[in-house]
């Protein structure tokens, strides 16, 4: 039987964990909100501590109905939590969760940030370009509401990623984005072997984490503990699909759930 310290070494090899780090005042999920030095030094620590692998900041939130936060904003909070992590965590991965070219030009020159999540499928013309001629890993996140029409979009994005440079592409089918709440989410999460296969050789991430996906069908609240165990389940069903990433809010659980589902047997 496998040692502990070995199982988590076997884990390590397979499934990363992102711990999500919003410095914003207006996240869905209200126990992500970091604003004050002190509490980004604590998240950081906590994701790292926790077994997180990267740690995703974001300094814009995409809930529905959120206030539109101008480019000046946003760099402003990226400033004060990138320094803060960097200067805590020199060796910590960090990942930059914007839709913005320019703010993804600065994270990576003046933070040396290396993942680009982009949740707008590259809606910004100038993304694919910078994060080819950056040497940058790239989240290709889908808002497309089918497997048929992600996959479709895939392959001619990815593609013109390669041209332009970018070979280091990670594809997130952007469960939450385009997609009938929960109807659609589920047909994604269930077809996710779809992807897994269309695309052998890229990291799938899965990004489920509290969702409406997550909560509504239970009739609760992001920040409920329901809404917890239903994102364990979610994780564990993107886990059997194929997922190599995932995206989440609680980082000591999600590793649990990764022990469990890829702990060799005797």
């Amino acid at each position: 039987m496998l040692r502990q310290e070995e199982i988590i070494t076997f884990v390590r090899m397979n499934i990363k964990i992102m711990g999500i780090l919003n410095c914003t005042p207006d996240s869905f999920f209200a126990g992500s909100r970091k604003q004050t030095e002190q509490e980004i030094a604590l998240r950081a620590e906590q994701i790292l501590s926790e077994g997180g692998d990267i740690i995703d900041v974001g300094a814009y939130s995409t809930r529905p109905g959120a206030t539109e936060v101008p480019e000046e904003e946003e760099m402003r909070r990226l400033h004060m939590a990138l320094a803060i992590i960097k200067r805590e965590h020199p060796d910590a991965i960090l990942s930059v969760d914007t839709f913005r070219a320019s703010v993804a030009r600065m994270v990576a020159e003046e933070y040396g940030v290396r993942i680009i999540n982009d949740v707008s499928e590259g809606a910004d013309a100038g993304m694919f370009p910078l994060v080819g001629r950056l040497g940058l890993s790239y989240v290709l996140m889908s808002v497309e509401p089918t497997v048929e029409r992600i996959i479709s979009r895939f392959r001619t994005e990815v593609s013109a990623l390669n041209e332009y440079g970018c070979s280091d592409v990670i594809l997130d089918p952007g469960f939450g984005f385009g997609k009938d709440v929960v109807r659609g989410n589920y047909d994604v999460l269930a077809r996710l072997p779809e992807i897994r296969e269309a695309f052998p050789s890229l990291p799938l991430l899965a990004g489920m984490s509290r969702k409406r996906m997550a909560w509504m069908p239970l009739s609760t609240t992001p920040d409920s503990d329901a809404a917890l165990q239903a994102t364990m389940i979610l994780n564990t069903m993107a886990l059997v699909g194929g997922a190599d990433i995932l995206r989440v809010h609680d980082v000591k659980e999600t590793l649990n759930t990764v022990r469990i589902c890829f702990s060799p047997s005797e």
